[in-house]
């Protein structure tokens, strides 16, 4: 099948009103009613908001309004809020639940200025119109993901995004028919649309061992790299001048074709037409896993939505380095047979592609613009796993089916192994590694649910792909790295060091999912945390020769809140080029595993694992 010549010709391009039958009152309530659960919970987590205890229920007073509610605290300041339990008066009266109306009434609590609470309503209004839209849609149960569901069905199942931000489904600027084609949750596939991108104004870097032909021949047919070529050819133009650039069909009708128009005009930039693959968004919006042939690289493009605190852009110049940083990181987890003992790997960025020819890159000033033109090729994970096996977005620990069944308690029903064990396995694969990347080797990554790929042996995990490896890993200690990477060295202090494990595991996911399997019955959540610390210990005994000063077992840790980031700036949350001094805390939080609490707790669990 050869590239399509022209856009128009595919019916998905084309944008025509939809009725938005997602949008109805039944669907939006239960949507408003789990929002505002989870705006309780996690603002009462991160102590901008205080329930006072109301008899055996918990109550919250906004102004002249009272929110009463059940709630479990549990450990980490995890409040699991029974959506279902919360009533809501205003003056006396019952009111319905809405998100928005609540944010309102807790602006002042929650510190968001006036000039950036529109913008934090709208991502809250489409946080609520993506939650209508999967209510309506439906899904898989817990039990067929648990056990039977492949690898992109359980990727477009997930329904929560991000366990710990409120507003964590913004996606400003799509609209509801592009939504349909374009979100996860839809779980439809597309065609990227390819450019040739001028070689002279385009860095193209390529992994150790990769050429641009290897590349090229890898990803298309010999039928589609013709057409290409007689495309550009029929323009007059030399093909050996052009690099191929993917572009999300998105980002070409709105931004490229617009913002970049005198680039095009001046066949800087030439619209090929789109490839014969099919490509499947994942969770993370803009990179796409290659449907029609799964052994194939995902790729992850520039899309100019407005997500979570964000403009989902790339950066051409961040992202010059970031294969070699990719062939750094792998070289080290391949050499360190602590990693391979815990079927921990990552998935390399093995090229990256950005333009820089356009007029934005010629002001004084950085800015978004910069960010609209660029994309990377990752490794798929399917060619690296054995007969047998299936693969799952660790986020689908923390989901819940239509029917409210978690898919976590499910796995663990459907394993070989007691609750207990199947924990011992998941934190096997999961807390053990990134333990010994930060302790071993100062190495940090960005290990929440999305970014992390289980390896499900049945329903127990037995290994794992690190993603996301170029933008978002951290080498937190002065070490030496080749002088192209040195970028990801930040050097902090042992305290902060620690929270690559406390903020980003313990307080990042675990904590979410210590509260499924207690809520469940599965697991006390005591249990759980004995669990951690006995993996946490049973690291430190089988590697005595490591010296680092990080102490996972000490009391309390500085307790870094996400959303008092997003509130405080709802437009770019942080400053990438440094994380370290954009973070804000709220005092700190009571260690779960701190050996003063739970010493003899963990003498048993230790004793468990040792079996």
């Amino acid at each position: 099948m050869t590239p399509t010549p022209l856009a128009a010709e595919r019916d998905t391009r084309v944008a025509r009103p939809t009725p938005a039958p997602h949008l109805t009152p039944e669907a939006i309530e239960a949507a408003q009613r789990h929002l505002v659960a989870k705006a309780i919970a996690e603002f009462s987590h991160e102590r901008m908001l205080s329930p006072e205890p109301f008899g055996d229920r918990w109550a919250l007073r906004l102004g002249d309004t009272d929110y009463r509610f059940d709630a479990d605290v549990l450990a980490l300041e995890h409040w699991a809020v029974d959506a279902s339990s919360i009533e809501r008066r205003v003056a006396g009266i019952r009111a319905p639940l809405d998100a928005q109306v609540f944010i309102i009434e807790a602006q002042e609590l929650l510190g968001i200025s006036e000039a950036l609470l529109p913008v934090y309503l709208e991502e809250v209004a489409s946080t609520l119109a993506g939650a209508a839209f999967k209510i309506h849609r439906g899904g898989p149960s817990a039990g067929d993901l648990a056990t039977t569901a492949d690898f992109q069905t359980i990727e477009s199942a997930m329904t929560e995004g991000h366990p710990g931000f409120v507003a964590n489904n913004g996606r400003i600027g799509f609209g509801t028919a592009e939504s349909a084609a374009f979100a996860p949750e839809a779980g439809r596939t597309f065609r990227l649309v390819w450019l040739a991108a001028r070689r002279s104004a385009t860095h193209l870097a390529l992994g150790e061992g990769l050429t641009e032909e290897a590349l090229v021949a890898g990803e298309f047919s010999p039928a589609e790299r013709d057409a290409f070529r007689e495309r550009l050819e029929a323009l007059g133009l030399d093909p050996a001048e052009f690099l191929l650039l993917p572009v999300h069909p998105w980002q070409w009708e709105h931004r490229i074709a617009v913002t970049f128009a005198p680039d095009v005009a001046r066949r800087d930039l030439v619209f090929l037409g789109e490839s014969s693959d099919e490509y499947q968004p994942q969770q993370s919006l803009r990179t796409m896993f290659n449907r029609s042939d799964p052994d194939r690289h995902y790729v992850k493009t520039a899309l100019a939505v407005q997500n979570m605190g964000f403009l989902r852009g790339l950066s051409p110049a961040y992202m010059r380095v970031t294969p070699a940083i990719n062939d750094w990181v792998a070289a080290l987890v391949a050499g360190d047979a602590e990693f391979a003992a815990s079927g921990f790997r990552v998935l390399r960025e093995r090229a990256s592609i950005g333009y820089t020819g356009d007029a934005y890159h010629r002001t004084a000033l950085p800015s978004a613009h910069r960010k609209m033109l660029a994309a990377l090729w990752r490794e798929s994970p399917l060619p690296l796993i054995e007969p047998g096996q299936r693969l799952a977005t660790l986020a689908s620990l923390l989901h819940r089916d239509p029917e409210g069944r978690s898919v976590a308690s499910a796995m663990i029903e459907h394993s070989e192994q007691d609750a207990a064990g199947w924990v011992r396995a998941l934190l096997r694969v999961y807390l053990r590694p990134l333990v010994h990347a930060l302790l071993a080797h100062d190495l940090a990554f960005m290990p929440h649910g999305e970014n992390l790929i289980l390896v499900l042996d049945g329903a127990t995990p037995v290994g794992a792909f690190m993603k996301d490896i170029g933008e978002e890993v951290a080498v937190l200690a002065p070490r030496a790295v080749p002088a192209e990477i040195q970028r990801i060295v930040s050097p902090v202090d042992d305290r902060e060091k620690a929270l690559a494990i406390f903020t980003d595991v313990f307080d990042g996911v675990l904590r979410h999912l210590a509260a499924i399997l207690h809520q469940d019955g599965t697991l006390p959540e005591s249990e759980f945390w004995a669990q951690v610390g006995a993996s946490v210990d049973e690291h430190a005994a089988e590697h005595p020769d490591l010296d680092s000063a990080v102490d996972l077992r000490a009391d309390a840790f500085a307790h870094s809140c996400l959303n008092r980031l997003q509130l405080r700036n709802t437009l770019q949350m942080v400053d990438l080029a440094d994380q370290s001094s954009s973070l804000m805390y709220a005092g700190e939080l009571a260690n779960p595993i701190a050996r003063s609490r739970s010493g003899a707790a963990l003498v048993g669990a230790a004793g468990s694992l040792a079996r």
